[in-house]
């Protein structure tokens, strides 16, 4: 059986694009009362790097600082905006994830606001006439060079990730890793009707929305401790109604109702998929961009072979490995908790067949697919070649009709 493995939340620091910038804003703001506080306890402090200008020349400044900040700051988000308009309408809604999780993208909002409010806070210390914190002064310029050439990365990097070929290897690149960690090599022990004791209750959602992650560890744990497997109704990354099935008890747990107060506490519904455990959901968006391609507005064939490359890629990676066992062991070693999963022909079943539907009156694609099918069947194990062969066996099928 599949041991338990750490729970990672779907919408960590990562993929809060706020978080950054008020995390740089609140650290600004500490480093400007602290210097502050430096430039009073050491009043005569001169060096040649340090500013020397009058109290007058320093506000003058550090309020000029405050308003091409601000400035700049808009116009950065702007620019995002527009870059991600274009690269939404060109490739697919959803990569704005893409943008949104992109460390340089946070960290230059991140350096202009806390640039903008080091620069308020110092300014509002410095008096007319009265003594000039210096060594405050003498950073908040050193901000604004830092800033200038966080402006220069950062308008490289919005140019590189408008490419096709670099949204295309950030999602590829997501999930090759994500797909390390949720199939893992080595050989699974197969699911089998007897591990699911009888009797069972059907649990039903409370709330409507995609499953987007979940705390296997602390599911299993719980179930093991009311003597009783949960099993989920759905996949990461399926919908919900609100009142449709959500997990199914199996046995006769001590406290119904507090294990299944527990257990919902442990499954994330949001609005929307996410990458953070939802493998499939990079197969989707490759997909997603390869019908976008194949539409007749974009008409670009090239770039739907590049996301198919990409797709070629993760799925020889999953036909080399073991089927997914759906079964978890809790801390007592029994199966406690069951998951239902995307195994290799499902994904095969995405990548094949949207493809081949939007893409068959394009050159390049049924050829490219073809030589895929090809690749696979020879590199999978045995146990996913039957699904690379009947679909070889559909494609077959659908041309000579």
């Amino acid at each position: 059986m599949e041991t338990q493995r750490q729970y990672h939340i779907p919408t960590g620091s990562h993929s809060q694009f706020w978080l950054v910038p008020v995390v740089c804003g609140l650290a600004a703001i500490l480093l400007g009362f602290s210097l502050i506080a430096v430039d009073h306890r050491f009043p005569g402090l001169t060096a040649p790097f340090l500013y020397q200008g009058s109290s007058s020349g320093a506000r003058s400044s550090l309020n000029s600082i405050v308003t091409a900040m601000i400035s700049l700051t808009g116009m950065v988000f702007s620019l995002a905006f527009v870059a991600v308009q274009l690269s939404s309408g060109q490739y697919s809604p959803r990569v704005v994830q893409i943008y949104m999780r992109d460390r340089i993208i946070q960290v230059t909002f991140g350096v202009f606001v806390a640039t903008f409010l080091y620069a308020l806070v110092v300014a509002q210390s410095v008096k007319a006439d009265a003594r000039v914190p210096r060594i405050a002064a003498s950073v908040a310029a050193l901000l604004v060079v830092g800033s200038a050439l966080t402006f220069m990365l950062y308008v490289g990097r919005v140019a590189y990730m408008m490419r096709a070929s670099t949204i295309i290897a950030e999602i590829a690149d997501m999930a090759s890793a994500l797909l390390e960690e949720t199939y893992p090599a080595g050989t699974a022990s197969p699911l089998t009707a007897g591990m699911l004791p009888e009797p069972h209750r059907v649990i039903a959602a409370s709330q409507r929305g995609v499953l987007a992650g979940m705390n296997t560890e602390a599911l299993a744990k719980q179930a093991a401790q009311a003597g009783c497997v949960v099993e989920l109704r759905l996949r990461i990354g399926d919908f919900v109604p609100k009142g449709a099935p959500l997990f199914t008890v199996h046995g006769e747990p001590d406290d119904l109702d507090r294990l299944v107060a527990r257990a919902r506490k442990q499954l994330t519904l949001g609005t929307e998929r996410s990458m953070a455990e939802d493998v499939a959901f990079g197969f989707r968006l490759l997909v997603d961009m390869i019908e976008k391609a194949l539409s007749p507005s974009v008409n670009d064939p090239t770039t739907a072979c590049q996301a198919l490359d990409a797709l070629h890629d993760l799925l020889r990676q999953l036909a080399t490995r073991a089927p997914v066992s759906e079964a978890i062991c809790g801390p007592d070693g029994e199966v406690r908790l069951v998951i239902p999963r995307y195994q290799f022909a499902d994904l095969l079943e995405v990548t094949v067949r949207e493809t081949r539907t939007y893409g068959s009156d394009a050159a390049q694609v049924p050829d490219r697919i073809d030589r895929m099918l090809a690749d696979l069947a020879e590199a999978a194990r045995p146990e996913h070649r039957d699904a690379v062969r009947r679909m070889m066996r559909q494609i077959d099928a659908k041309v000579s009709a």
